[in-house]
């Protein structure tokens, strides 16, 4: 038998390599684009509505009767409101003008992450509505923050019998407090998040 001598046992061949694991994390979503701009429009649409409607309406109804509208529906009924909104908290009128000096101030801070057509729809509402009754507690008599908001929204009994008399701020702030509320039982947040729930328990 022929001596081939000392058989290798190198393969020729390259060794393999180990297979590189993909990473099969998912990638970021971009970001929803910014919604300051949504904001910016919406709170002073809101502002100078309930401005201009408590100039007619200290032009034209103070002093006078209730006006009927909609077949006793609503009634346009003065009133000077030295509390908060719907008349709630009479007489802390300097506190409530230093809480909307914050809640306008919060507003403006996390604007800069607003990413949300939801939460920038309710916090503009809430904005424009906050800053047109601080405008009152300011510069309306008897001073500045301690100026009464005027009030002179009524509806089915005239000078709040039925509900509390309120103006256009009001309704603003509670329309968009209830769209702040709606978006967080959607789990959406202002930055442009959702929020996902974690299971608790779950077996790993």
């Amino acid at each position: 038998m022929l001596d081939n001598g000392p058989v290798s046992t190198e393969s020729n061949a390259e060794p393999a390599e180990p297979a590189e694991v993909e990473q099969t994390s998912a990638a970021e979503k971009p970001l929803p684009p910014k919604r300051v701009l949504l904001l910016a429009l919406i709170a002073p649409v809101v502002f100078a509505l309930d401005l201009v409607t408590k100039i007619v309406a200290v032009q034209q109804l103070e002093g006078q009767p209730p006006i009927e509208l909609l077949g006793g529906l609503v009634y346009l009924s003065f009133l000077r409101n030295s509390g908060a909104a719907f008349g709630m908290a009479e007489g802390y009128t300097v506190v409530l003008a230093l809480i909307a000096c914050g809640v306008v101030g919060f507003i403006l801070w996390i604007a800069r992450k607003l990413r949300s057509v939801g939460w920038a729809i309710g916090l503009g509402l809430v904005l424009g509505g906050a800053l047109g009754n601080l405008a009152d507690r300011i510069f309306r008599g008897p001073g500045p923050l301690r100026g009464h908001v005027v009030d002179f929204i009524s509806v089915v009994e005239p000078y709040g019998a039925f509900f509390p008399v309120f103006n256009v701020a009001d309704s603003a702030i509670c329309v968009g407090g209830a769209v702040i509320v709606l978006m967080a039982i959607m789990q959406r947040d202002y930055d442009g998040s959702r929020v996902e729930k974690k299971s608790v328990g779950k077996n790993a």
